[in-house]
């Protein structure tokens, strides 16, 4: 059971502006040195490496020497979840509506239509671009909600992963090997719903970054959806364009 004390450490420990923003820098699950990190806090290098020990010893972080260097990435898909979902809190989400409406397109933290629009959250799919594939491979009966925040995927789901390119079969190999969760539902701060988590999320991303959908960008987080992307979007998926409002397969 989890005590008050361990709650209240971990919470201290994101608490800190310079140690979020750290951990903000690394929700897109690619390692950064230290003096990148630092910068991206506004502190000094020797300050940044008194947090990131914190947050290694906190389980929260993990470290690999290269070099002269030390390079930091989350300590797992469990911890980008967690800190996606104190985005939905932080965003000023109260209640206890399971799926609550969107904020106001106004909301300071809705500012930044790239990040908003498709970002990677740890190794998958987030925003706007996120929350269409799953509303489309929901309303295909690809996937479909199952007990204790997970997502199911049909026997159409599967014949439609072979079908175009998602290779379910490793993330199921992942999963059953205990590495992380095959299907979770990760609660969206930007769009406060949850998209497809998981190593079949992260399936699904590869899809996206192999066929060149989608491709990453050097501003942190943020992923450009490409022309190519958007059409397979609705014509592959069957998606509703989030910028553009598409129709489900439309010619």
């Amino acid at each position: 059971m989890l005590s008050t004390n361990a709650l209240a450490e971990v919470a201290a420990l994101i608490g800190d502006p310079a140690r979020a923003g750290m951990l903000l820098a690394l929700m897109d699950g690619r390692a950064r040195p230290a003096s990148e990190l630092a910068l991206e806090a506004r502190i000094m290098p020797q300050t940044a490496s008194g947090h990131l020990a914190k947050l290694v010893a906190a389980g929260l972080l993990e470290v690999r020497p290269v070099g002269r260097n030390r390079f930091y990435r989350l300590a797992g898909p469990t911890v980008a979840e967690a800190i996606e979902a104190i985005g939905v809190v932080a965003a000023g989400l109260h209640g206890a509506a399971s799926i609550p409406p969107p904020a106001p397109a106004s909301a300071a933290w809705r500012r930044d239509p790239d990040l908003r629009f498709c970002r990677t959250c740890y190794d998958h799919l987030a925003g706007q671009v996120g929350m269409a594939v799953t509303d489309a491979l929901t309303h295909e009966a690809v996937i479909e909600p199952a007990p204790g925040k997970d997502w199911r995927v049909t026997s159409h789901g599967e014949h439609f992963c072979r079908q175009v390119g998602i290779d379910i079969d490793a993330a199921r190999a992942a999963a059953t090997a205990g590495r992380r969760q095959f299907a979770r539902q990760c609660l969206d701060w930007s769009e406060r719903r949850p998209h497809i988590a998981g190593a079949f999320g992260a399936a699904i991303a590869d899809l996206f970054f192999r066929k060149g959908w989608t491709v990453r960008s050097r501003r942190g987080r943020i992923v450009t959806l490409t022309p190519e992307g958007r059409r397979a979007l609705v014509k592959v998926f069957g998606a509703i364009d989030p910028e553009l409002g598409a129709s489900r397969r439309a010619a």
